[in-house]
């Protein structure tokens, strides 16, 4: 268990000292208690809840109101970790729904909020950091973009989609962002990037050569037995495990 409060700025030493980051995905208030008492320093209220929680098939129907309602049950759980939550699809379009929906996240209980996108967002970015909340970026892969561009796809491959990556990082990097996630790019840019820019790199999917790894918790307890992305090791099997219970406790029902 953390025995101190997580903030920003300690996140930003592990990566001066080569701690390696744990992040993870909680959308409830046990979830939340749980990974705190792990000692897990990073965690996230992502929009990955669309999928593994509401049943939606992808991020882009998930709503500010409910990444709001997640994330004040999971900041009922005190946790000393850092917690933050993803500005869901089309919150940040322009600058001032930035801002705006920013500023809900933090009143909601968001330590830092979490946007996809590079220089592109770059108006967006420095608004909110000027407005006071931490800000954490999102490259590679991004799964709010996953209609338009057809599906899951690794990044980096290509020159240009490398010095782009790079380029993006840097700036976000500079502009304040404190920690970049890297989904789905190449292990040698990744590694790259992680060399290159001060603030950590938290990867998922991106090798072995980041600052930090983040998962969907329910990829890594086994929880969500429907789908596992093929780059993760889930570490139990905790659907399997409540399908034995269930089947115990109905077999006792009028025995005990």
């Amino acid at each position: 268990m953390n025995s101190k409060k997580i903030t920003v700025s300690e996140i930003r030493a592990m990566k001066n000292r080569g701690e390696k980051i744990a992040a993870l995905t909680a959308y409830d208030f046990a979830m939340a208690k749980l990974l705190d008492e792990c000692g897990v320093p990073f965690l996230l209220v992502g929009d990955s809840v669309g999928m593994v929680v509401l049943g939606y098939p992808d991020t882009t129907h998930v709503t500010m109101a409910e990444i709001e309602h997640h994330l004040r049950a999971a900041a009922r759980a005190k946790p000393n970790a850092l917690l933050g939550a993803d500005l869901p699809f089309k919150s940040y379009e322009t600058i001032s729904d930035a801002v705006a929906n920013a500023k809900k996240l933090a009143a909601a209980g968001a330590e830092f909020v979490k946007a996809e996108g590079g220089r592109e967002i770059l108006p967006q970015v420095k608004a909110i950091l000027e407005n006071g909340i931490p800000f954490c970026g999102h490259l590679g892969m991004l799964p709010q973009h996953v209609l338009e561009e057809g599906g899951y796809k690794i990044k980096g491959k290509q020159e240009a989609e490398q010095q782009k990556l790079l380029a993006d990082a840097q700036a976000l990097a500079d502009a304040g962002a404190f920690a970049i996630v890297l989904e789905l790019v190449t292990p040698p840019v990744a590694k790259a990037i992680s060399e290159k820019i001060s603030a950590p790199t938290i990867g998922i999917g991106s090798g072995p050569d980041c600052d930090g790894q983040i998962l969907v918790t329910h990829d890594l307890t086994g929880s969500f037995p429907w789908f596992t992305p093929k780059f993760v090791k889930p570490r139990a099997n905790c659907a399997a495990e409540i399908k034995t219970a269930v089947a115990a406790w109905k077999n006792s029902i009028g025995s005990e």
